[in-house]
């Protein structure tokens, strides 16, 4: 695959299993590397750990290349930020056209979103499945 139509994070791998290997990557804001990012205050950092399919050829504390491709990046803001926002919209203007309050339309419309979430809480597992992530050696 095209190194364009891939995702590239540095990890350590930390734990192994039969069935996952453990990554830890570090997420870091823009302007985290920053020489006075510890002054600031504005910058952060995250550690996360990702669980990618078991491999052969790999130790703890290896460093590697957490990779997923962008189109399951894309398809993650889809259902993370789009679909809640349609919701959102739709649920709040079709509430206020059908004259109900903006007070009842408004909260109609967040308790919408949270169904909308329940169900992707619920569909969790087939949706891990969609988005797997694989290691390279650096």
């Amino acid at each position: 695959m095209v190194k364009d139509q891939e995702i590239f994070h540095s990890g350590k791998i930390v734990d192994i299993t039969p069935e996952t290997i453990s990554v830890e990557i570090i997420s870091e804001s823009a302007c985290a590397s920053c020489h006075a990012a510890s002054l600031c205050g504005l910058s952060e950092s995250k550690k996360k750990i990702v669980e990618v399919p078991a491999a052969l050829g790999y130790e703890p504390g290896e460093e590697v290349w957490v990779i997923m491709k962008k189109t399951m990046g894309l398809k993650a803001v889809t259902v993370g930020y789009v679909l809640p926002l349609a919701v959102l919209m739709a649920v709040l203007l079709a509430c206020i056209l059908c004259g109900v309050s903006e007070l009842t339309s408004g909260l109609t419309a967040i308790a919408a979103v949270a169904l909308y979430y329940l169900v992707v809480y619920i569909f969790r597992d087939k949706l891990r499945n969609d988005y797997t992530f694989y290691i390279k050696k650096k």
